[in-house]
């Protein structure tokens, strides 16, 4: 319940936060997706033309989850460099944050996407802490070790994330 309560905060104030950033693309989700899959791990990948278009699964979720999303794509660089404590290593293989939120970046702008974030909070609450730590000024070196720190105890091991 706490934990709960943490992440309703922690994406709240992220929403926020961030709100400017959304600008209505949202709406945009329904346009320009050319191919939806599922893995074997049960995520859903979605491909949109580019980072600007959001994918349709999002369309199930609060305003904050696209958001969110849009801003783990925007950070790609930091979120990189920041390890998941979700179990997704192992189970996804998942080798860092950013790809609890993105699969794929391809050379013409594409983005797959990919729905594991959207069912767990750990991921969530992962991206919107290190992204607000970003903006206000901590550098990636800070954030992740802030990051190794707060999950270091009582969550999965972390993703192979590769050192900075």
């Amino acid at each position: 319940m706490k934990r709960t309560a943490i992440m309703a905060a922690c994406l709240l104030s992220f929403g926020i936060i961030m709100g400017a950033c959304s600008d209505d693309k949202t709406s945009e989700a329904k346009h320009d997706h050319s191919m939806t899959y599922t893995t074997n791990s049960g995520d859903i990948r979605e491909t949109t033309k580019s980072i600007d278009h959001l994918p349709t699964f999002l369309s199930n979720f609060e305003e904050d989850m696209a958001v969110l999303y849009q801003q783990a794509a925007k950070h790609k660089d930091l979120l990189e460099h920041i390890p998941c404590y979700c179990g997704c290593g192992e189970a996804a293989g998942h080798k860092n944050n950013y790809d609890c939120f993105v699969y794929e970046t391809r050379k013409n702008g594409s983005v797959v996407w990919d729905d594991h974030a959207t069912k767990c909070g750990v991921c969530l609450d992962i991206a919107a802490e290190s992204i607000a730590a970003y903006e206000h000024g901590k550098s990636i070196k800070e954030i992740r070790q802030m990051i190794d720190e707060k999950y270091k105890e009582g969550y999965a091991e972390p993703t192979p994330t590769k050192s900075l």
